[in-house]
């Protein structure tokens, strides 16, 4: 009959529902433990400014909130049982709860290192920095051991700050060079 599932695309599903979950999971988790972290570090904090909202941020809400209407609509309407909505379980809890969450996470610079878009980094592990001047100001963070960046999104009005928060970092030799730091 079209237009109705079989039971394997069902079961294919779910199992794509729960890989989702799982990886929703690792995720909230992540940013649970980086608010935390975040929250513990709070009072070290020197120049620090809220998280950039994403593009389309109002979308993601609105997702978390018709992700929510689903699993009601599972659970009491069709009666499935709880296991089979931890994948969107998951996905509620990030789009609803640990996104926003993590927005709140102070970006910039602590006692002991600088909190990125990504995480925290500890001054001692920084062996370059640069900024990109485009659309936003960025400073890139070069990871000393692992030749990589990590980018910080600066505000434009903690820009002169932020560049004097890095000079006195330097002069107090918290953060060492491996090479050539541009514009700094």
């Amino acid at each position: 009959a079209q237009g109705s599932s079989s039971p394997q695309s069902t079961m294919d599903l779910g199992k794509l529902l729960f890989l989702l979950g799982v990886g929703f999971l690792v995720a909230n988790v992540r940013l649970f433990f980086q608010f935390i972290r975040f929250v513990r570090l709070k009072s070290s904090a020197v120049l620090i400014w809220p998280g950039r909202r994403p593009p389309f941020y109002g979308l993601l809400l609105v997702l978390g909130a018709v992700l929510s209407l689903l699993i009601v609509y599972k659970l009491a309407v069709l009666r499935v049982h709880p296991t089979r909505v931890f994948g969107e379980t998951m996905m509620l809890v990030y789009y609803g709860y640990a996104m926003p969450l993590s927005l709140k996470i102070g970006r910039g610079f602590y006692q002991d290192g600088i909190w990125d878009d990504g995480g925290f980094v500890p001054y001692s592990t920084i062996g370059g920095l640069a900024w990109r001047e485009g659309e936003q100001l960025t400073l890139v963070l070069i990871d000393r051991m692992r030749q990589f960046g990590r980018k910080l999104t600066v505000p434009e009005r903690y820009y002169g700050a932020a560049r004097r928060v890095l000079r006195d970092r330097i002069a107090a030799h918290d953060i060492h060079f491996t090479g050539k730091s541009l514009d700094l």
